[in-house]
């Protein structure tokens, strides 16, 4: 039986992954030595009214998801202009399934990183009073910010003149978090950084995975977060289909 170009383009990413340490190491060991440094090292130091590990992890669950997107968007840089895409064109490969297998491929790495960062939270005390039905909701929201990631690096990957330079594009998703509520309370911050933090997308999100784990989500945060993934979504949709439609 032959398979689909989609789960051929998929099979192909996750090879080029296994191939890659650095890659491996980024998006799943990474996150694992921040949760790490964070909790084990420095957790005493904040003051959050909370065990540390049970405010943090919410956090550490969303890097999990950033911290392999430079990998993806080098990659999807590296087929366009090495000229792989024009030869999948002459074999006929739907230019979607080519997109979609690098989301995947994307949403599947960072899964395996949400699984890790949840083993050690649990290693390290964590105890969330989250139901079956809040955990649900806690997997459908991480589950939807990799798509949206992965979109948007994917898009962010095509538009860059060269793998170098598409790396590089990542790293404001990387950095991103550190300036949320992932690590101490918004307003535990200074006045500008406080105000930023407050308003930017990662902040909900990490707020609704917060309430969901606690047992105890604001529908506030959930619509925010809802709202945003799906916005950055549907932007990084779009930008990398007409992208590459031009590009390719």
């Amino acid at each position: 039986m032959s398979k689909s170009p989609s789960m051929v383009m998929l099979r192909r990413n996750f090879t080029h992954i296994a191939r890659n340490p650095t890659s491996v190491f980024n998006a799943v060991l990474m996150p694992v030595v921040v949760m790490l440094m964070f909790v084990y090292m420095l957790g005493d130091a904040f003051a959050v009214g909370v065990d540390y590990v049970d405010y943090a992890t919410p956090g550490l669950l969303l890097m999990a998801v950033c911290y392999g997107l430079g990998s993806v968007a080098t990659s999807v840089n590296s087929d366009m202009t090495k000229g792989i895409i024009n030869r999948f064109k002459v074999m006929d490969v739907p230019r979607g399934a080519v997109l979609t297998a690098h989301v995947v491929a994307s949403v599947l790495t960072n899964l395996i990183a949400i699984g890790a960062v949840l083993g050690v939270a649990f290693l390290l005390g964590f105890s969330p009073s989250a139901n079956v039905l809040h955990w649900l909701g806690v997997l459908g929201v991480l589950v939807l910010l990799a798509v949206a990631a992965g979109w948007f690096t994917v898009a962010l990957g095509l538009a860059a003149k060269s793998p170098e330079t598409a790396g590089l594009g990542a790293v404001p998703l990387v950095m991103l978090p550190f300036f949320s509520s992932a690590i101490v309370p918004a307003e535990k911050m200074g006045p500008v950084l406080r105000e930023f933090a407050e308003y930017q997308p990662f902040t909900s999100i990490i707020e609704t995975v917060r309430g969901l784990l606690a047992g105890a989500p604001r529908a506030g945060d959930v619509a925010a977060a809802l709202a945003w993934c799906v916005g950055i979504a549907l932007v990084g949709y779009l930008w990398a289909r007409a992208t590459f439609t031009k590009r390719a």
